[in-house]
């Protein structure tokens, strides 16, 4: 018998408790936060948080432990939050089917630009000819995503793989290579690395050493890698070298289809594989309780291995 249950109210063995207050608590769990507890409820925050305290005195121990700006589940928190939630996502389904309703599951997701025009959107079709409840709300943006301020379930984004606090699951390969429009290279004659002397390079503000890092690995010397026009991101960069207008450094993976086209060509190699490097998808642990967010981790995973 664990501490939790030693100190539960024997009384409140052999009945369930109160409706409103598990509703309470299994909002405020999910979503870590009074707040967006009281927001989805409907109510204000201090009824949530009267609720909540009504649950836990009926259960005789804490659930959460409050902090200056947040509130944190206690391991038996933890441990019931995992339980009831089950049963919470059982009823809305049962009441789903029983009434013939619809309802629209939503799973937010924030992305880079390029990232989710190059490669997630064109995929984002197969994902919802299957799951046709769910609906997949993308956002875009450079800055870290703060999971406990947000409404957001997941991001991708690009680093080394340590992301505190998190789940974190690799995604695609970061390899690093030059990329520019087939006129370009038939006028400029570009078949090798020396070739770029003298050739305008596109970069990404947000990527600003990736020509450094290639230009480095490839041996080249004489050629400044910060020269050239610089843009917000690298769908911007990509419009310019369609345009024929510069060398683009590239994240391959994100142009395979532009290099299937032949809208775009890699004039000369070899790419640079950035290694830890790369693209995660990171959420927090409490996002896999949610099972239209967990269809879209295992939809996402297995993009990445086609």
């Amino acid at each position: 018998m664990t501490k939790a249950q030693q100190r539960i109210n024997p009384n409140a063995m052999d009945r369930l408790p109160p409706l409103n207050p598990l509703r309470a608590f299994e909002a405020a769990g999910r979503l870590r936060s009074i707040r967006k507890a009281a927001d989805e409820l409907s109510v204000t925050p201090g009824a949530v948080s009267r609720q909540v305290q009504s649950l836990e005195s009926h259960l005789g121990t804490p659930l959460f432990r409050r902090e200056p700006r947040e509130i944190v589940l206690t391991p038996e928190g933890e441990q019931y939050l995992a339980a009831i939630t089950l049963h919470f996502d059982g009823i809305r389904e049962a009441t789903r089917k029983l009434t013939g309703q619809t309802t629209i599951e939503v799973v937010r997701i924030r992305a880079y630009t390029t990232f989710a025009v190059k490669w997630l959107i064109p995929r984002l079709s197969s994902f919802h000819a299957d799951n046709r409840t769910t609906e997949v709300r993308l956002t875009t943006s450079v800055e870290a995503v703060d999971f406990d301020r947000e409404n957001v379930d997941g991001a991708i984004r690009l680093g080394d793989g340590n992301w505190p606090g998190v789940e974190v699951d690799r995604l695609i390969a970061n390899e690093l290579v030059p990329l520019c429009s087939p006129a370009l290279r038939r006028h400029a004659g570009l078949k090798r690395v020396g070739d770029l002397a003298g050739q305008t390079l596109l970069h990404s503000l947000v990527r600003l050493d990736d020509w450094r890092y290639w230009l480095e690995a490839a041996g080249a010397e004489g050629i400044d890698p910060y020269a050239g026009p610089k843009y917000a991101s690298s769908t911007l960069a990509y419009q310019a070298a369609l345009e024929g207008q510069g060398v683009m450094i590239a994240q391959k993976a994100l142009f395979a289809e532009d290099l299937r086209a032949r809208r775009l060509v890699q004039p000369f190699g070899p790419p640079l594989d950035r290694g830890e490097f790369t693209y995660y998808f990171i959420y927090p642990r409490n996002r896999m309780r949610n099972p239209a967010f967990r269809r879209f981790r295992e939809w996402l995973l297995a993009q990445t291995r086609t």
